[in-house]
């Protein structure tokens, strides 16, 4: 297995890849604002020729949801050509029912998670409860308040799992950040539901099925000059590797304390050998 090479930015690796799935917490923004180093270097990617990029995401909100927010940042359309999310993949499988795990779990939904991604859970022909007891199922898209802990949430998780109900994760990132902090995501609530005892089904990166319908909107293009660029080894790098197409992985983000910013050879390939990921290569973030 060959090591990680790093690099100064994308311009070394523009005329490589013609398709560039994207992730966008840690990568474009910050849950607040882009990062205008980013902004410029997905410019320069789309001025040099037909460069066909897609947001990938595992916010836990549908697609129309994560373009609104994206407007609202001040992200130009003109620098992508679709959007992909593990809210919309959640949403796909609880409508459409479309597997044997998804088909029983019934349809009496408790939602875990802010109002903001109530589209998850709207459409799909869900009966909305508000109690453990009256659930067939958990919908987890994340933590109320920025300041939660799992333990704000174990009496619920210990009540679920005593009842052995399901649970659906619409976003299996451990954590994101927000601003200059970092905060819970659903994974971290799923990851001790499993703990518990718990039946997960996990919808978003690493899984293959988002990767596949982020390609597949784009117009399923060669996945062997496909590159998926992200701060996550265990969602990001490591759906990439399991995909087949290959990553950049971006140091500043949810990894840095571990492995460095910029990112230090013999720390990420330390860290990417204990979860079993390998980078293509490396940077600082996203920049031109």
């Amino acid at each position: 297995m060959s090591a990680t090479e790093i690099v100064p930015g994308l311009a070394p690796l523009a005329d490589r890849y013609d398709t560039f799935l994207v992730d966008l917490w840690g990568c474009l923004h910050d849950g607040v604002r882009p990062f205008p180093a980013a902004l410029d270097a997905l410019e320069r990617l789309r001025a040099g020729g037909d460069k066909r990029v897609c947001f990938l995401s595992n916010g836990p909100r549908r697609i129309a949801s994560l373009i609104r927010r994206l407007d609202e940042m001040g992200v130009p359309r003109s620098l992508y050509d679709a959007v992909m999310s593990s809210g919309e993949s959640a949403w796909a499988a609880l409508k459409h029912r479309d597997d044997a795990w998804h088909k029983r779990i019934g349809r009496r939904c408790l939602h875990v998670g802010p109002e903001r991604d109530n589209d998850v859970r709207e459409g799909n022909g869900l009966d909305i409860v508000e109690q453990v007891e009256e659930a067939d199922f958990i919908l987890c898209t994340g933590i109320d308040g920025w300041d939660e802990t799992v333990e704000d949430y174990e009496p619920l998780l210990a009540a679920a799992a005593a009842r052995a109900l399901p649970m659906v994760c619409a976003n299996p990132d451990l954590v994101v950040h927000i601003g200059d902090r970092l905060s819970l995501c659903a994974g971290s609530l799923a990851v001790r539901y499993v703990e518990l005892g718990g039946d997960v089904s996990w919808h978003g990166k690493p899984d293959g099925a988002v990767f596949a319908r982020a390609m597949a909107a784009l117009g399923c293009p060669d996945e062997g000059r496909a590159l998926m660029i992200g701060d996550g080894l265990r969602t990001d790098i490591a759906g990439g590797n399991a995909f087949g197409i290959d990553t950049l992985f971006l140091s500043a983000g949810i990894h840095a304390e571990e492995v460095g910013s910029p990112p230090d050879p013999a720390r990420l390939a330390a860290r990417s050998a204990e979860l079993g990921v390998r980078p293509t290569w490396a940077t600082e973030a996203l920049c031109w």
